[in-house]
Formats: C-alpha cells, structure tokens, sequence
C-alpha cells in the first residue's frame, strides 16, 4: 500500500482556466476507499454536476474494484457525492447556472487522517488559441531553462 496518495487529472488545467478552488471530501464505500488508498483510481475524464435536490455529484470517476473484496464490491464508475459546505454549495451552484462556467476534479488524495479528499475547481474553457499559446509558453519556458542550464 502506497503512503502518498495524489492522483491528478493533467488535462484539466490544459484544457481549462482555473478560476476558483475548493477542497471537499467525498462519499465512498468500503472498498472504495480501499481501492484508492492502493492508488487504482483516474479522474482523468469525470466532471462534476449538481442534481436537482442542488448537491454537488462526480460523474465518471473511476474507481477500479477492490481485488481482496467478495460479492459485495462496488460499480467502478458510478456517481459519488461530493461534501462542501452550504455556502460554497450554493456559490458554486449560483456561478455555473448564470454564467459559463464548470466544476472539474483536479485532484484526488487521502489526507493525514485516512480519509480521501477531492480538489475542484471552478472553471471556464480554453479557446483552441489560448491552448496554442499554453503550448508555446511551455516550449519557451523549456527552451529557456535548457540555456541556463548550460551556462553553469
């Protein structure tokens, strides 16, 4: 069993403009949590929804099944709910209603006291442009980097 676990979703900060964090704990089975303690898990392609009742779900996390568990293991990619307070619940909810923005996972890890822990974050689209000049800024940074380097 790993110590540290953090497992990230690398194309969410690609793909989109971070506008706002938020740290909230998840609802998880038994060998749910399990399951990510041994690090079998990928938020690569799950965001996240609120329902009608206005809590706050993640959609299309998978979580892979628990390989010392019997016949009462659970689904590996079934809708888990997301703990925040009323107040952020209610911002949130208020921001991706009115204006174009959404909730996408950036990162899932189980803190000093055992228990798993997502970061979201409060989002909005990238245009194909501003991607091309993500790219081009990591270029030059490596570039860059690659200069200094050589003259030490």
């Amino acid at each position: 069993m790993q110590k540290n676990i953090n497992i990230k979703n690398k194309k969410a900060r690609f793909e989109y403009e971070i506008i706002d964090t938020y740290v909230a704990g998840i609802v998880l089975a038994g060998t749910e949590i399990k399951s990510i303690r041994q690090g079998r898990a990928s938020i690569a392609e799950s965001f996240c929804e609120f329902n009608e009742k206005g809590e706050l779900f993640v959609i299309n996390m998978t979580v892979e099944e628990y390989t010392h568990a019997t016949h009462f293991n659970h689904k590996p990619k079934s809708e888990r709910k997301l703990l925040l307070n009323k107040q952020e619940l209610r911002k949130l909810h208020k921001k991706v209603k009115s204006t174009g923005f959404t909730i996408v996972p950036l990162r899932l890890f189980v803190n000093d006291k055992g228990l798993a822990k997502m970061q979201i974050a409060l989002a909005k689209g990238k245009k194909l442009y501003d991607k091309r000049e993500t790219i081009k800024d990591r270029d030059n940074k490596r570039n860059l980097d690659r200069i200094k380097k050589s003259f030490r």
